[in-house]
């Protein structure tokens, strides 16, 4: 069963009087509700609020990261562990074609239903999911295969055994050490960017976000609960914050913004699939093109950019 969010309940009624008309072969209803349904999408997706856009973001409907592995990498093998410790199912990689281009693809998986979210960790990393994202990061180094992250976690796991196995030494470790990479790298936020959770695997030669897709350095709730003690916030904190992609392009922060279907990725996940597998198919082209000097340091340039200092 799909799901609604409270603004979308027009276009559920719509939808069900399109799927009844069509089993009534009444298709000059149909033609005619399907014009309705394009202009009530227009309408509600075409002026949505931060907060609308975050709940988009965390839609249960919406398509993971092994849901896009699925619909655009041929030939793949998953890779597992972190040689350290153990397997890390919120962390997946795995090695195939996307189009002609061999690549590595390291993604962070939420899991649906109660056995498969716990699995999952709820798409929350330890530091041994970290671990492994880098090890495949540099096996592909090693084998000179451009690497595609996707970035999909309320934050990386904040437990005690996560803390006892240096969660934020294994973030550090990737930032440090995909900022170095040689090979061309493409990091995209396809649903939720929490905290250094998703810049464990955000450092890249291409930034970019869906439209539906957030970035943030605390969830709203966290930040509403910090500056005001108050959940009724939540909205007021995500307006404030300017967490989503739009605010981010204009701040100078991402490359780019995919612009999935206006319905949104959890109505047509095949159109979603494909503009990001256009995105890095595009984004390799132009990355290819350079030469690995000028790659390392338009990387640097970007990395640094965001911060300034006066003497």
């Amino acid at each position: 069963m799909a799901t609604y969010l409270d603004f979308e309940h027009k276009i559920k009624f719509i939808q069900e009087d399109i799927i009844s008309a069509q089993v009534r072969h009444d298709y000059a209803a149909v033609e005619k509700l399907q014009a309705n349904l394009e202009s009530e999408v227009e309408k509600i997706y075409g002026n949505l609020t931060d907060f609308q856009k975050l709940q988009l973001a965390r839609h249960l409907d919406r398509p993971y990261a092994l849901d896009y592995i699925n619909l655009i990498v041929r030939d793949k093998y998953e890779i597992h562990g972190d040689r350290h410790f153990r397997d890390d199912a919120a962390i997946i990689c795995y090695m195939g074609y996307i189009g002609d281009e061999k690549v590595m693809v390291i993604g962070e998986q939420k899991g649906r239903g109660t056995k498969n979210k716990l699995k999952r960790n709820f798409g929350m990393p330890h530091p041994e999911g970290y671990r492994k994202a880098l090890r495949a990061a540099k096996l592909a180094e090693k084998f000179g295969m451009p690497i595609v992250m996707l970035v999909d976690t309320p934050g990386a796991y904040p437990g005690i055994g996560a803390e006892e196995r240096n969660q934020s030494e294994a973030i550090a470790r990737n930032l440090l050490e995909f900022a170095e990479l040689k090979v061309p790298t493409i990091s995209i936020v396809i649903g939720e960017g929490g905290s250094g959770g998703a810049l464990a695997i955000g450092v890249a030669d291409k930034f970019a976000m869906m439209r539906y897709s957030v970035f943030s350095v605390i969830s709203p709730e966290g930040c509403s609960a910090i500056l005001w003690n108050d959940p009724a916030k939540v909205e007021a904190a995500t307006n404030a914050m300017k967490i989503i992609a739009a605010d981010l392009k204009e701040l100078d922060l991402i490359d780019d913004i995919i612009n999935e279907p206006l319905i949104g990725a959890h109505r047509e996940k095949e159109a979603a699939a494909t503009a990001i597998a256009d995105y890095v198919l595009e984004s390799l082209k132009d990355l290819k093109s350079m030469s690995e000097e000028e790659r390392m340091e338009a990387r640097y340039n970007k990395l640094v950019k965001p911060g300034a200092f006066a003497e």
